[in-house]
């Protein structure tokens, strides 16, 4: 679905990305951790063509993003802080999205929105919402046009306990239906029901990739936040 071959990038002195290679499969929920500045946004950044890397390739179905960014279609992205503009209402920011993808109303999926009590709300601002709300707006929105890979930065952040399950239990049902799912989060215990693969960064290096079932088996730690916590004090 995606693969990345041996992807640069640098800023200035900093080499964020270096020599990046993974590939990620529809059906795979995937957890990208590492410390602050290890390249996690860098990366996925340049998987949405935000970020050009300066060498490599990404592949979207085995085609280079670079020609055919169309591939953007398919992908649901939740950013750790949306931006929207602060004079619209949620009603608006809702409706520019739909009318931007052009999509059948009907066909769209507002399980979130509805979750979340959304349409309670859509006269309000987006300027006065709070970082909360902005997320279930965020969340609403990834989910809303059925795409096939769904990428999270965060997404839990801000979150109130219940919105927070709410998502969870959103992203189990759709890693469920087969989708590929691309995860950050520094709160690893979020992670044990959700993810299949474990993607850790430092220092722009991919340091491993291994499924959650090889991790638990390396550290014999049950639970996969300890697993993820044993392997990180190693690196």
């Amino acid at each position: 679905m995606i693969e990345l071959q041996a992807i640069d990038k640098q800023f200035g002195k900093l080499k964020a990305l270096n020599s990046v290679s993974a590939t990620f499969r529809l059906g795979e929920c995937i957890a990208l951790i590492g410390p602050n500045g290890c390249g996690k946004t860098t990366l996925i950044k340049s998987i949405l063509g935000m970020v050009v890397p300066d060498k490599g390739t990404i592949l979207f179905n085995g085609k280079d993003i670079r020609k055919d960014w169309q591939y953007r279609a398919q992908i649901g992205y939740m950013p750790q802080i949306g931006r929207y503009p602060e004079n619209m209402n949620i009603g608006q920011v809702l409706d520019m999205m739909r009318n931007i993808r052009k999509e059948n109303h009907s066909q769209m999926d507002e399980e979130l929105l509805h979750a979340f009590q959304l349409p309670s709300m859509l006269d309000k601002r987006m300027g006065t919402l709070s970082g909360g709300t902005r997320q279930k707006v965020s969340a609403s929105l990834a989910f809303m046009f059925h795409p096939d890979v769904l990428i999270l930065d965060e997404p839990t952040a801000g979150l109130d306990p219940l919105a927070a399950e709410l998502l969870k239990e959103k992203i189990i049902r759709e890693k469920e239906k087969g989708k590929l799912i691309l995860i950050t989060s520094h709160i690893l215990s979020e992670l044990d029901d959700l993810i299949t693969h474990i993607v850790y960064m430092q220092e722009g290096q991919l340091k491993f990739n291994k499924t959650t079932d090889v991790l638990r088996e390396e550290t014999g730690e049950a639970r996969l936040s300890k697993a993820i916590a044993h392997i990180m004090q190693k690196q």
